[in-house]
């Protein structure tokens, strides 16, 4: 079965329909951070949508840049991994990140990135701190924190930073990438953008002695900007 048209015969048409925003979004995400060089060499972006009122999830996978053919292709399957649609050999669907959305209804979406700076920071086994204004603009958690001990599972230590502070939007994957979660593709995909440059340019700074705390009043001025303040 094909999957470069999506026939609402097989899924129906409410889930047709989402599949094809979705992939539309995350056809618009690769470009802008494939085009502003945040994402490396090998095009790792993978997004895992959760379909509102189904226990089911989208599978969207970025094409390698071997690849002859660089159309998404997007997988649907339920959380126990079984494919109602797609190419079932695709790998990486379905029950990833399914105990994530069993535990948190508000999570939308989870992406699995990989970006040359915050892949520097996963790398060296340090969390970030975020000492980016833009980067704080849109989260209260003031650092993105590092997975180390791989054997828990990745779900687990996700839903762990949740529980523990909710405002975390994503975490490091050590000697890997990072992962990003939300309420859709394209909002996680800006901050994905936004927190690489803010990797960027902390990376830079430590070459001058290391990016320093936010000066008085930053925090409650970049707050307002987003109705995060108070």
């Amino acid at each position: 079965m094909s999957t470069d048209t999506i026939h609402a015969a097989e899924l129906g048409e409410p889930i047709t329909t989402f599949v094809q925003h979705a992939r539309r979004d995350f056809d618009k995400a690769a470009r802008v951070l494939k085009e502003t060089r945040s994402l490396s060499a090998t095009n790792t972006f993978q997004a895992y949508v959760r379909v509102p009122g189904e226990a089911l999830v989208v599978s969207l996978h970025a094409a390698s840049p071997w690849a002859d053919d660089q159309q998404v292709k997007p997988v649907v399957a339920s959380f126990d991994g079984e494919v109602i649609y797609g190419d079932p050999t695709s790998g990486g669907h379905g029950k990833r990140y399914a105990d994530v959305f069993r535990q948190q209804a508000d999570v939308g979406v989870v992406i699995h990135v990989h970006g040359p700076y915050l892949g520097a920071w996963a790398s060296a086994h340090r969390s970030l701190p975020i000492q980016y204004a833009p980067a704080q603009r849109y989260t209260r958690a003031r650092e993105i924190p590092i997975y180390i001990d791989r054997r828990p599972g990745e779900p687990a230590f996700i839903n762990e930073q949740i529980n523990r502070d909710p405002n975390i939007p994503a975490i490091l994957e050590a000697n890997g990438g990072s992962t990003f979660w939300g309420k859709d593709i394209l909002s996680v995909s800006k901050y994905i953008l936004i927190l690489e440059e803010g990797a960027y340019f902390q990376a830079v700074a430590e070459t001058l002695g290391g990016s320093k705390e936010f000066g008085p009043g930053v925090l409650e001025q970049q707050w307002r900007m987003t109705g995060l303040a108070g």
